[in-house]
């Protein structure tokens, strides 16, 4: 079953990232248990990504801060978004949460990417905003888009980028009893065409 809560995504004054992203992944699993209905074999899954970069800062442009870039509001905003990014490393972090039905017990996963973007032109940032993808993404891109393909390279999970880092969620799904019968791991690569730069250090999570 799917549900999509509707849950206020914006930041807390001071939040960092990390506790950002697990507390807006812990609420819409707690809201979805609330939509779905308790049932014992039930497991909720939820995630929340976002992307967070050191920008100048808009009161005093010599200082430099963390900003948690969401979903893009409107075009100018995902051009926005694309122009700060264009060149630059930047972080994305997800946050997960498992919540078992049957007797509340939880977990909960942070994922971190760095990220590397490529110099891509102001055409095609224009281009990219026109096919309507920038506005329900985190700092308005997809990795995966076959035409923008706005990454260069990156440090950590390409699925976390994407949204969703399989490996963790199994990992995390295992200790709430539910073990997967096919291999995560290899299917995630499968899937993305992207050799698995962490999917080791996940297997050591257990």
């Amino acid at each position: 079953m799917i549900a999509a809560p509707q849950v206020d995504e914006r930041p807390l004054p001071g939040e960092a990232p990390e506790e950002y992203v697990l507390r807006l992944a812990l609420t819409k699993a707690e809201a979805a248990l609330g939509l779905l209905g308790e049932t014992d074999s039930m497991i909720i899954v939820a995630a929340d990504t976002t992307v967070v970069a050191d920008l100048p800062d808009k009161d005093d442009p010599t200082l430099v801060r963390a900003t948690i870039l969401g979903k893009p509001n409107h075009t100018a905003e995902a051009e926005q978004m694309l122009r700060a990014l264009r060149g630059r490393t930047h972080r994305v972090y997800t946050g997960l949460a498992a919540l078992r039905a049957a007797d509340g017990k939880r977990r909960s996963a942070l994922v971190v990417t760095e990220v590397l973007m490529r110099p891509y032109s102001d055409e095609e940032i224009m281009a990219y905003i026109a096919s309507g993808d920038p506005m329900d993404k985190a700092g308005a891109y997809a990795i995966q888009h076959a035409d923008f393909h706005p990454v260069q390279n990156l440090q950590g999970c390409y699925a976390n980028v994407m949204g969703l880092p399989l490996c963790h969620l199994a990992q995390m799904l295992a200790q709430l009893g539910l073990e997967s019968r096919k291999n995560i791991f290899e299917a995630c690569q499968l899937e993305t065409g992207v050799p698995c730069q962490v999917y080791l250090d996940a297997l050591h999570q257990q």
